[in-house]
């Protein structure tokens, strides 16, 4: 998200940098003693150091050991120098006061300590900075895809806030243990994870639901993930922080991040109805014992089994050795429904996947009437891929209004999955 939660280091010569902090508790507005612990393994020097900002970093240890360690010690405060995200996000709510400070500052504080013999220093905490740069991001514990259940269908759907996000808090558990203070109880809290992202876009598809009471869940989805963001607040390609800050892959990005705005008006979308998952669930050859305890139907007609479900996106797998072909064609059959007000025409456009031919036919969509329902084909041609490979690209409809967006990836991952 846009926002970091922030503390000050002030050093004794007045400079001051800034790093992440949880920490909703005080400091000491005196300057406090401060010492350089390197990876903080050393449980009998961090004890002689309990009574100092003790300053880690996590070259041969973890941060999880160093706050670890920090904590058991019952240090005054502490300062790790980092540049994992991933483990910032898990950690930075500690029970002492604490910050996190990247590489750069690090550095700072480093040599300050190095150059004085008594170096000191104060913190100051509660400090939340709105509109930073670059986001949004994809975490690195985020959900990733093929589906293992069912890979012919491209997961994740969409992104969603989901870190330090601030979310309901039962009032007689405590939202934060403090180890110098009273611990703080709180309505509320800050959480991360799927299931901070999951109520957002659970929300959206309610709003949703009231404005077009007539769409299906199939919709609904279909009108969040082709109208969701691709780019950050830099303009840039969102990025993966689980894939070293590279441009996010469906895989990890889905069709993109959610924009609730203009999901209100997609122009098409991709229906699904009950025989649509049927036929899906009877090609994955689920009984028919299964697949009652799922629809919850006593008649379930698996006479048209198809792994091509009408679905906003598209995944591919060019890894089949049975295949001897040098060149590999697959084809996806796609229906949209226009659900804008007029009669309209709207053009497709396909970005280029490197060694991979995409076609469209027909590649124009014309639409007489709100409703009307138009058929395309999608195809992909190309070579037999080496293990674990993955390329993507985009499919969009375009008319003077809309742009509907659906990702192509064409992978060789989980080949052990994608036999039939």
């Amino acid at each position: 998200m846009d926002r970091e939660f922030q503390g000050d280091l002030t050093l004794g010569n007045g400079a001051k940098v800034t790093g992440l902090s949880l920490y909703p508790g005080n400091f000491s507005s005196g300057k406090v003693p401060m010492v350089f612990l390197s990876s903080c393994d050393n449980l009998k020097e961090l004890i002689k150091a309990r009574n100092k900002i003790v300053v880690c970093e996590d070259k041969n240890r973890t941060l999880a050991t160093q706050v670890d360690n920090l904590e058991r010690i019952k240090v005054v405060a502490g300062v790790f120098i980092s540049n994992s995200s991933e483990d910032i996000t898990y950690y930075i709510q500690t029970k002492f006061p604490s910050i996190f400070l990247n590489p750069i500052n690090g550095e700072l504080i480093k040599d300050l300590i190095k150059c004085n013999t008594n170096p000191k220093a104060s913190m100051r905490f509660n400090k939340t900075v709105l509109g930073t740069k670059p986001a949004p991001s994809v975490d690195s514990y985020s959900s990733r895809g093929p589906s293992h259940s069912c890979p012919f269908v491209l997961k994740p759907d969409i992104t969603a806030p989901g870190t330090l996000i601030l979310a309901s808090w039962p009032q007689n558990v405590p939202a934060t243990e403090l180890q110098f203070q009273n611990n703080l109880f709180n309505n509320f809290n800050l959480l991360s994870g799927t299931s901070m992202s999951c109520p957002h876009v659970a929300g959206v598809a309610a709003l949703l639901k009231e404005i077009h009471p007539c769409w299906s869940p199939a919709a609904i989805r279909s009108a969040m993930m082709t109208t969701s963001d691709m780019l950050d607040n830099t303009k840039q390609l969102i990025t993966d922080i689980g894939n070293g800050y590279k441009p996010a892959s469906p895989l990890a990005l889905g069709a993109g991040h959610i924009n609730p705005n203009r999901a209100l008006d997609p122009g098409l979308v991709y229906d699904a109805g009950k025989q649509d998952y049927v036929n899906l669930l009877c090609a994955l050859n689920f009984t028919q014992k299964n697949i009652t305890a799922i629809t919850r139907s006593s008649f379930n007609n698996c006479s048209n089994p198809s792994l091509d479900l009408n679905y906003p996106s598209f995944i591919a797998f060019f890894n089949n050795a049975s295949v001897k072909s040098k060149v590999i064609t697959k084809e996806f059959q796609r229906t949209v429904t226009n659900v804008g007000e007029e009669p309209t025409i709207y053009v497709a456009n396909i970005t280029p996947i490197e060694g991979f031919h995409v076609s469209v036919v027909p590649n124009k969509l014309v639409f007489k009437e709100k409703n009307e329902k138009v058929a395309y084909k999608l195809r992909i041609q190309g070579p037999k891929m080496e293990e674990n490979k993955l390329v993507f690209g985009y499919l969009t409809w375009t008319d003077s209004i809309h742009n509907v967006r659906s990702p192509i990836v064409v992978t060789s991952l989980n080949s052990e999955l994608t036999s039939p």
